[in-house]
């Protein structure tokens, strides 16, 4: 059975909300336009080609919005990952942004710290995170307003207060268009939709990232049980969509 005879369910409020994040979408490119002609949008699109985040791209691209795409390319992405990639390179309207590590750091630390660091301590691992992510992510957000993500709150406890529009970061504006999306939510949009998605969650991966640091789950096991699965759950988090704000209790991780 694929991921879609699984999963798509849709909610009883299925096209309330998917009128809602169209809406969304269509004033977010409204209000983060470019600044001028023949100037970048300033909003984008981070897509981690997991299955909201296809959602995503499929309807930047279906309503012709001015919302730039990137993709982090951590050079540790599985092979189906990195196929679907291509495709959506393909695919879509616009060119997608690629980022990659810088591969000095990457070469720096492997030799250092070994392949498997991240498997050594939460703190090798989460720098093993930032070289791979979170200082590509630096470099894809620079000069943009806005950046719209695919979090949602069914995705973890860490989650549940995600906002359609987050404001907590004064340097730019988070949009999660999908915040109120069940998972059936997603994968009846993508069967009606024909939306291209990675192979992997045909094989129980609901939630992908890089290839060493997730595997697929079983029947009842929590939707990111899959992500970094040998440490404490209160420290799965990589730092893409850490709370900016100062509170020990609202900043605890939501990646």
């Amino acid at each position: 059975m694929n991921a879609i005879a699984l999963n798509a369910r849709a909610s009883a409020s299925f096209d309330a909300k998917l009128s809602a994040t169209v809406a969304l979408l269509q004033q977010a490119a409204a209000d983060y336009a470019p600044s001028a002609p023949g100037t970048a949008p300033r909003i984008t699109l981070a897509c981690s080609l997991g299955a909201e985040d296809m959602v995503l791209a499929h309807l930047i691209n279906q309503l012709q919005l001015d919302i730039g795409i990137f993709v982090l390319e951590t050079g540790q992405l599985h092979p189906e990952t990195l196929s679907l990639l291509e495709r959506l390179k393909s695919n879509l309207r616009a060119p997608v942004a690629v980022f990659t590590p810088v591969n000095e750091s990457v070469v720096q630390f492997v030799a250092r710290e070994g392949q498997d660091a991240m498997y050594k301590s939460i703190d090798l691992r989460k720098a093993c995170c930032h070289i791979r992510k979170m200082e590509p992510l630096s470099r894809a957000l620079q000069g943009k307003d806005a950046w719209v993500t695919g979090l949602r709150r069914e995705q973890s406890g860490a989650r549940a207060e995600v906002p359609l529009i987050d404001t907590s970061d004064k340097a730019r504006v988070k949009l999660n268009p999908l915040a109120d999306w069940t998972w059936g939510d997603v994968w009846h949009f993508i069967a009606i939709n024909h939306v291209d998605y990675n192979p992997l969650h045909d094989q129980f991966y609901p939630s992908i990232g890089c290839a060493p640091c997730t595997r697929a789950i079983s029947l009842g096991e929590d939707f990111r049980a899959g992500r970094w699965w040998w440490e404490d759950k209160a420290a799965k988090e990589c730092g893409l969509h850490v709370s900016q704000t100062p509170d020990p209790e609202s900043s605890k991780a939501t990646a």
